[in-house]
């Protein structure tokens, strides 16, 4: 069933076709209209699930982990500030190893007071030991909220997908609503390994480690992490077959004989394809590469889609203050012991909400094409002087 939805929306019927069953929900701009729908879902029967409202994203996600740890398949939602009172909670879902989903519509950080998308809530999130999924429309929020469920459960992390603020939020595209039967083929009840439920003999363990075990803990996190991107492209694929839809980890736009790329993430991956082909018109030979996941960084796939290029802009619309973008930081790490290696621009764009344009992407390129910028980062559009 295609329906004309907005981005919040698609997240909405993703957790009601993942038959998530219990959702612990706080408003906040601008992701209310998720949990919102979700509630409607609810109390209309067409969602079987326990909606627990209550009275803050600390709370909504002490209830998720909660609930994940009793043996449900556990949903929320929450933007920028939310996310941030949530953070020791980040932590404790994924120290517990619990697959909790969450979806993140992205939010510049306050103050000053901001509605408008960027992803430093998220990036500033890099390190809670959460998956992260970057969407580019709202077909893939929805189907990205699936997949997540499916990752999460098999190597037993929290995942998110992130969406950017109003772009994706509040703006209705064309969403395929698969039939629900369908995706519990592909995505069957959860049935979790170490639930707390007593009718099955199976203990409560106390919090406390020692030196001892702390580290060895935090081994099997890292070595999860490592699985879960073979995970992922795994479950994407059959996702492929069984849908006729599929997102790679990263995924190129003209990238095959291109001199330079620019890569990019969310929604000016969009924007971006239509700066390629202009600047192909020009006699640049340009390519752009979507990065879909953050967490854990798809490193095998970026060194061989950059075999062989001239040069590579980076687009961030973050910033790690006192550094870089972050997607800059990361790609220029999983380069550094190729033996050849293009040179590298950083670019920082569209902090706040500003309007990263097909004309402020097509002059990324050019620099990129053209080296060696005055400074390591552009800052596209910023009013410095």
């Amino acid at each position: 069933m295609i329906k004309v939805i907005t981005g919040n929306h698609a997240v909405s019927y993703g957790s009601m076709l993942a038959r998530a069953e219990v959702v612990a929900a706080y408003p906040i701009t601008p992701q209310t209209q998720v949990v919102e729908k979700i509630s409607e879902l609810c109390a209309d029967g067409v969602m079987d699930a326990k909606f627990v409202k209550v009275e803050s994203e600390h709370s909504a996600m002490a209830a998720c982990i909660g609930a994940a740890a009793a043996g449900a398949r556990t949903f929320t939602a929450t933007s920028a500030q939310g996310l941030a009172l949530m953070d020791e909670m980040l932590h404790w879902a994924a120290h517990a190893r619990l697959p909790v989903v969450l979806a993140n519509i992205n939010r510049a950080m306050g103050p000053p007071w901001t509605i408008w998308t960027d992803q430093n809530d998220t990036i500033s999130r890099r390190d809670t030991g959460w998956i992260q999924f970057y969407c580019e429309s709202n077909q893939e929020v929805t189907d990205s909220v699936i997949q997540a469920f499916k990752v999460a459960e098999q190597v037993e992390l929290p995942a998110m997908l992130i969406l950017d603020s109003f772009y994706l939020s509040h703006t209705s595209e064309p969403v395929d609503l698969t039939d629900i039967e369908l995706v519990d083929k592909y995505l069957p009840k959860y049935e979790a390994k170490h639930d707390l439920d007593p009718a099955k003999g199976h203990p409560a363990y106390g919090a406390l480690t020692n030196e001892a075990w702390y580290y060895e803990l935090q081994v099997k996190m890292q070595w999860a992490m490592e699985k879960a991107l073979d995970v992922i492209v795994a479950e994407d694929a059959l996702f492929g077959e069984m849908f006729g839809r599929n997102y790679p980890v990263v995924e190129g736009y003209r990238a095959d004989d291109a001199d330079y790329l620019v890569f990019v993430s969310s929604t000016i991956a969009s924007t971006a394809k239509d700066a390629v082909d202009r600047a192909r018109n020009d006699g640049i030979r340009a390519g752009s590469v979507k990065i879909r996941l953050f967490r854990p960084f798809p490193k095998p796939q970026i060194r061989r889609i950059v075999k062989g290029k001239k040069r590579l802009g980076v687009i961030d619309r973050n910033i790690s203050y006192g550094s870089e973008g972050a997607f800059f930081t990361e790609i220029k790490s999983c380069l550094y012991h190729e033996a050849e290696k293009p040179e590298i621009h950083g670019f920082i764009a569209g902090l706040g909400g500003r309007d990263v344009t097909v004309d402020a992407v097509y002059e990324m390129i050019k620099i990129t094409a053209q080296g060696s910028p005055e400074v390591d980062i552009n800052w596209q559009g910023a009013k410095l002087a």
